[in-house]
């Protein structure tokens, strides 16, 4: 059977993005040229162009498969965690996926285009899966008690993915012997126990 033209595309469309990234994966981000993912993907310029307007815009497709991870793993989450330890599970699995999945040299490609002004950035876009999330979070840690009722929840979701972002920027910054993992952790848990100290200050006070 005949492919229709619709399907031509998205196969062309698909084989140039795969073999963008596995160079990205062999030689590095910059190290690529857009001529090189032409040449390897056996496309023309305007084939890659007709799907992507730049290289940026193949690793920012990858970066935003990062929301389907995270409406996995919510699903994979114990329902009788509290809030804490929830956020700190999330952050530890996000890492975990940005660093060997996405790896050092897409993420810091990532924030170089990240502060570049545009209506389409994906740090600022706030129906992000990730925001949903901590929200639903921060939310949940309302009703049961764990956090004050007069605490701002969009607020608070911004100082937490301020903290993903400061984690990611040092370790783009310090290099490969910047322990991510641990580091992400250490540092956000440092901010969710000034949440709680607050809630338990504010809970003696009302005695």
């Amino acid at each position: 059977m005949k492919k229709t033209r619709k399907l031509q595309a998205q196969e062309t469309k698909k084989h140039i993005y795969l073999t963008a990234l596995k160079l990205f994966e062999t030689q590095g981000f910059d190290q690529v040229t857009v001529d090189e993912i032409v040449q390897k993907s056996k496309s023309s310029k305007g084939a890659f162009y007709g799907h992507f307007s730049s290289k940026y815009d193949i690793f920012l497709e990858k970066f935003k498969e990062i929301d389907h991870f995270y409406e996995e793993f919510i699903t994979t989450l114990p329902t009788n965690l509290c809030f804490k330890e929830k956020v700190i599970s999330l952050i530890d699995a996000q890492m975990k996926y940005l660093k060997d999945d996405l790896g050092m040299d897409l993420m810091r490609s990532v924030y170089k285009s990240g502060l570049i002004e545009n209506d389409e950035n994906f740090f600022s876009y706030s129906e992000r899966e990730l925001y949903k999330i901590l929200h639903s979070f921060i939310q949940k840690a309302i009703k049961d008690g764990e956090l004050s009722v007069q605490i701002n929840v969009q607020q608070t979701v911004i100082y937490i993915s301020r903290c993903m972002r400061g984690s990611l920027y040092d370790w783009l910054v310090f290099g490969r012997d910047f322990d991510l993992l641990q580091e992400s952790k250490d540092f956000i848990a440092i901010f969710l126990d000034g949440l709680l100290f607050k809630k338990g200050i504010s809970i003696k006070e009302t005695r």
